[in-house]
């Protein structure tokens, strides 16, 4: 045991010394001069390396800065399991859903540059989904379930699609006939480039009239794809050139390129040897560019993406987007439509935290982030002036549960 402790002490002095050199912020000479607390944190690092040792997670990066100083980074397990590797603070992990809130804030960028505005129908750029119909399933005179087609009451727009109020969903999130057609149709296929994935979603049916209701699906790959018309160029292309470039992120793109493979953390077996759940192969050369999911990056490059809307959308100089546009993103925009959990709603590509009790985890009001389907979590408190981010690659059981433990453990730290 003495020896487990001395190993993970030794990963965060290596990983606080690697942020210190050549990190976006300065490290805090110890938590408390930023209002955490050592001891605290010191039991998130003991806790997850418990999940290390027991197999639940291969390994974990784990970061929160506070007050503009990294407060605590810590670096744990192995980066690749099956080769032995020990987990570094520069690993590449596929952040999944992460993509969305990037892909968000390119969006409204063009709302700045006027080339669009949140209320503009989706069909101004692409036609195609102006087309598509409201599923109605009623049960058919054999007792089985049928789709009736009707027009939606109103058009979708940019907003609906930024915060998930669209009428699309995902395939596996349900068994209605439309999440069966989306199954059919093998949506979100790697071998689909954006494109053809807009042309095979606008043959489907919508599951609701846009703006009834918030339903978590696809949104933000058709959003991916509008970018590429406007600016006519490929996703990766376009947001390099509106944000990583801008930011410094280095590390993060769609497709890992050979010389940076020997950097990404893989998923491993879970305890007992059961099968970790498949993910993604890096530079499998997929032609989807999937603006709500397929990006893969660093600790650092997402504390660069962080730091920029912690900041008001400018870092080291260099400003992505605009204070009051990020104050618009980061509000509630669900209302009271349903679908949303308690206390929490969704902004332009973020979760909001609404209040500060009903929402069963601990938080602020004005708190806002996203998580990806791997495992990873960060989110933004600007009340507390902090920022967290979780970085691993588990399974789909063990996921939620960890993030929420993680979230529940770091919000406990602050302690001024």
């Amino acid at each position: 045991m003495k020896k487990l402790v001395l190993a993970a002490g030794l990963a965060v002095a290596i990983s606080t010394q690697a942020h210190a050199e050549g990190g976006v912020l300065p490290m805090a000479g110890k938590p408390e001069d930023v209002g955490l607390s050592s001891a605290q944190l010191k039991r998130i690092e003991a806790v997850t390396q418990k999940h290390v040792d027991d197999g639940l997670v291969p390994g974990a990066v784990m970061l929160v800065a506070r007050r503009g100083k990294v407060a605590w980074v810590s670096t744990l397990g192995k980066r690749d399991i099956a080769q032995g590797d020990a987990m570094k603070p520069d690993a590449i992990f596929r952040i999944y859903s992460m993509t969305k809130p990037i892909v968000s804030v390119a969006i409204m960028q063009m709302v700045e540059e006027g080339k669009m505005q949140v209320s503009d129908p989706v069909s101004r750029f692409l036609p195609e989904i102006g087309k598509m119909k409201v599923a109605n399933e009623k049960l058919g005179n054999d007792g089985r379930p049928v789709m009736q087609l009707s027009d939606p009451d109103r058009p979708m727009t940019v907003q609906d699609l930024l915060r998930h109020t669209s009428g699309l969903t995902y395939g596996s999130r349900g068994t209605s006939l439309v999440n069966q057609s989306y199954v059919t149709a093998k949506l979100g296929d790697r071998s689909m480039n954006n494109e053809e994935f807009v042309a095979t979603l606008s043959t489907l049916a919508l599951k609701f009239s846009p703006g009834a209701r918030w339903e978590y699906g696809v949104s933000t790959d058709v959003l991916g794809r509008l970018i590429e018309v406007v600016d006519r160029k490929k996703l990766g292309e376009a947001l390099t050139d509106r944000v990583f470039k801008s930011l410094g992120m280095v590390d993060t793109q769609f497709q890992v390129p050979a010389a940076k493979l020997a950097r990404v953390a893989q998923p491993g077996p879970r305890p007992g040897g059961q099968a970790m759940t498949p993910r993604f192969k890096v530079d499998d050369g997929a032609k989807f560019e999937s603006g709500g999911g397929g990006l893969t990056g660093t600790m650092d490059d997402y504390l660069r993406f962080t730091t920029a809307l912690a900041n008001g959308g400018a870092l080291n100089g260099k400003r992505i987007l605009g204070k009051q546009t990020l104050v618009f993103m980061a509000a509630d925009h669900t209302g009271t439509r349903p679908g949303r959990p308690a206390g929490l709603g969704f902004g332009l590509g973020f979760e909001v935290r609404t209040t500060a009790g009903e929402a069963a985890l601990p938080g602020s009001v004005g708190e806002y982030g996203w998580a990806g389907n791997a495992g990873t979590l960060f989110w933004i408190d600007p009340k507390n002036d902090l920022i967290a981010i979780y970085m691993v690659q588990v399974s789909d059981p063990d996921r939620i549960a960890l993030r929420n433990q993680f979230r529940s453990m770091v919000q406990a730290a602050i302690i001024d």
